[in-house]
């Protein structure tokens, strides 16, 4: 394994000439500014690169031990001195060709970040508000998935009625022991790969609002925990009516007054099931 590695020339099975032998991706950084209007950082191509003059993201060949998301920063890094500290992650939606593919790595960030070409691949960078991307000439396969990915930028918020999905889930023995079972589904979740109907990976903000028995539960690995000072489901519509105008929730629950309040507040339910069948049971 060695830096650049990835460097050179690879063929889908379109018949396509892709530049990584080990594939690309690139970095999709997206900041909503307070009237939630998405801005999109991109590069303008330098000449001489591989469809030059078009404007895409940075990006470039995956090395042959990086996965997509340390692939992107990297390249980020590289052409646009962008540090992935201060962005967030949120999902990466693959562009198979068939023996090749591209990985667009999509970053919420919190400001419109300095950026500059950092260097000779690239002859501006550039936040562009969402509705001025698709009136620049677009690389071609940024072009072709633009459309598929636009939808999925707003921030995601998942919100989990605890207390309800340990309810469904029915481990033996999980009413003597709720904060047990609490911190169990906690874990669980944070180690899963939840399913998206668009991304290859999803990684939405996730709050799991705690009750009862269970208050003592702590955050584990990128999953917050609201514990309830009283009702749960109040919780739950708090934590929804404090999201952003602009984010996405998701409430799992199936508790049928609950799926009203929020859905009243904007937010889309879906059942205990769905996240239970993520996690084996």
């Amino acid at each position: 394994m060695a830096a650049k590695d990835g460097d050179g020339w690879a063929q889908c099975s379109r018949g396509h000439r892709h530049w990584g032998l080990h594939g690309a991706s690139g970095l999709l950084a997206v900041h909503h500014d307070e009237q939630g209007v998405p801005h999109v950082l991109m590069q303008k191509r330098s000449w001489w690169s591989h469809h030059g003059g078009t404007w895409g993201l940075p990006g470039g060949a995956l090395d042959s031990h990086e996965d997509a998301v340390a692939g992107a920063l990297r390249e980020a890094y590289e052409e646009a001195a962008l540090s992935g500290d201060v962005l967030r992650v949120k999902g990466v939606y693959l562009d198979d060709h068939g023996g090749w593919a591209f990985e667009t790595v999509i970053a919420e960030s919190p400001e419109l970040l300095a950026v500059a070409p950092a260097n000779s691949e690239s002859t501006e960078l550039r936040w562009l508000p969402l509705a001025q991307v698709a009136s620049r000439k677009l690389h071609p396969g940024f072009a072709e998935t633009w459309a598929t990915i636009q939808p999925t930028l707003a921030p995601d918020l998942l919100v989990l009625d605890v207390a309800n999905i340990i309810g469904a889930r029915a481990e033996h023995g999980w009413w003597r022991d709720r904060l047990g079972a609490a911190q169990r589904l906690i874990a669980d979740v944070a180690a899963a790969q939840l399913s998206h109907p668009v991304l290859a990976r999803w990684f939405p903000r996730i709050l799991a609002v705690v009750e009862g028995a269970a208050r003592g539960a702590a955050p584990v690995n990128g999953v917050q925990v609201v514990a309830a000072t009283g009702s749960g489901d109040d919780t739950v519509v708090d934590v929804v009516r404090k999201a952003r105008p602009w984010e996405r929730v998701l409430v799992v629950t199936a508790d049928r007054a609950l799926k009203e309040r929020v859905s009243e507040l904007g937010a889309e339910t879906v059942g205990p099931k769905w996240l239970l069948s993520q996690l084996g049971g």
